[in-house]
């Protein structure tokens, strides 16, 4: 609770910011110290520090699953400032509304980390989506940006109706909003409960662009601003994760035979349609975002198959996947144009950043030694598990090893094609975090208890 208010607190001040700090530089200072003030609050939180005392009892549960996910959101969100903070500053006049928007999403993400009541998923849900309809079209000269934000607004809109019908069944069956009386659910099986699953299970598909409802997925990460576009498909997309699988552990395990094969063919599906279709893609930019999709694929795995290895992997991902995608949207935002023929020859003439970026690529295609084969690794192990799925893990090393095809090829442009033209200038600053963060992944690779040790 500490960190909720926090966040929101910070939200109103960076919106008036701009009225008392004249310098960009200055408002990017209060808002990376405001981030680490709301990482000590929710650490304070978890150790039984509450700065506030609020009845939130039948509405939201502050676990250690939630406190730990928390923590990581934060980090995350820490680290993208550091990367990509100032290139907000090439978008709009309005530099210190972008940073009010993501700690407002903050306050999205952590009502959605430790929800009780289908209500407060539903204002979380809600409260992150309307920021991101915004920063969306935040490029108001760009028509591409204007497109994807209105379509990014529609469908979200006609998911948050699918969600909410979904809670009016869930509620007239079983005569609460609550998610934690699984005795309840499961004492009642009536048509009205399993169509209300069902209809949650199609519109939370829908926030984390799971096959067939990721339509709107590259097209949105195409045409928004490149930076925002970073942190759509990293933090807030864990967020919706963590929506999905602590709904469906916490109120529908009683009833996992009713949904668990038709979870398994969306896993199937994603997995496909992601990474057949980001084979394609001459735009990093945009493989990146049907990689995206095929990478929510391996995620989704942890709601099929709910229990140690999948808690364990889940947030593994969410760190290696996050750190990953966010360091090359880093760099790509700073080059002219996201086409593969604008990494010809990058090692040449940055040879430190095409090490980081190879780092981050191998950890997106699950090759050992990186903190995304482990993670890849729990998934299918959580699965392995559950006794059931045999052919799912299957094919998801076959697809697993499709990836392996488009992450490579822009390793193959990197240091074996030819280019003239040095493509970005960066600072040493900026070379040494994303070395630091390339060092993380292969840490993590190697000891992942580093990270998980906390979780207990």
């Amino acid at each position: 609770m500490n960190a909720l208010i926090v966040t929101a607190v910070l939200g109103v001040m960076m919106m008036f910011s701009s009225i008392v700090l004249k310098r960009n530089s200055a408002i990017r200072m209060l808002a990376i110290v405001g981030l680490l003030f709301t990482f000590i609050a929710n650490v304070l939180d978890s150790s039984g520090v509450h700065f506030f005392s609020i009845n939130i009892k039948g509405m939201m549960h502050f676990d250690q699953f939630a406190y730990f996910f928390i923590s990581i959101s934060i980090f995350c969100t820490f680290i993208f400032f550091l990367l990509s903070a100032k290139e907000m500053e090439r978008i709009g006049v309005n530099y210190s509304e972008y940073f009010a928007l993501i700690f407002f999403i903050l306050c999205g993400i952590i009502l959605v980390a430790s929800f009780t009541s289908l209500l407060i998923l539903f204002l979380g849900i809600e409260i992150i989506s309307i920021p991101l309809y915004i920063l969306t079209g935040s490029d108001k000269k760009n028509l591409k940006s204007n497109e994807a934000s209105l379509k990014y607004f529609l469908l979200g809109a006609f998911s948050t109706g699918i969600m909410l019908m979904g809670i009016a069944l869930f509620y007239g069956s079983t005569g609460s909003f609550s998610v934690e009386n699984s005795v309840v659910i499961a004492a009642t099986t009536s048509p009205m409960l399993l169509i209300g699953i069902l209809l949650l299970l199609f519109s939370m598909s829908f926030k984390v662009s799971a096959a067939p409802f990721h339509f709107w997925a590259p097209d949105v990460y195409d045409g928004a601003p490149t930076v925002f576009t970073s942190f759509m498909a990293t933090i807030v997309k864990a967020a919706a994760f963590i929506a999905f699988i602590r709904l469906f552990s916490l109120a529908f395990t009683p009833l996992q035979d009713r949904w668990q094969l038709i979870v398994a063919v969306i896993i199937a599906l994603t997995l496909f349609v992601g990474n057949i279709t980001a084979v394609f893609q001459q735009s990093v930019k945009r493989m990146l975002a049907y990689s995206s999709i095929a990478q929510s694929g391996f995620m989704l795995m942890a709601l099929l198959a709910f229990n140690t290895f999948s808690v364990e992997g889940i947030l593994l991902y969410i760190v290696a996947y996050s750190i990953s995608t966010m360091g090359i949207f880093s760099v790509l935002v700073k080059m002219k144009d996201s086409s593969l023929e604008e990494f010809n020859g990058f090692a040449k003439h940055q040879p430190v950043l095409a090490v980081a970026l190879t780092v981050f690529l191998l950890s997106l295609a699950g090759i050992p030694l990186t903190a995304g084969f482990l993670s890849k690794f729990y998934m299918l192990k959580a699965v392995m598990h559950s006794g059931n799925f045999l052919w799912l893990i299957i094919f998801a090393v076959l697809m697993a090893a499709v990836s392996v095809y488009y992450y490579f090829r822009i390793i193959q442009v990197m240091f074996f094609k030819e280019s003239d033209s040095n493509t970005i200038i960066v600072s040493t600053s900026f070379k040494w975090l994303l070395s630091a963060l390339a060092i993380i992944i292969i840490v993590l690779g190697v000891y992942p208890q580093l990270l998980l040790q906390f979780l207990v």
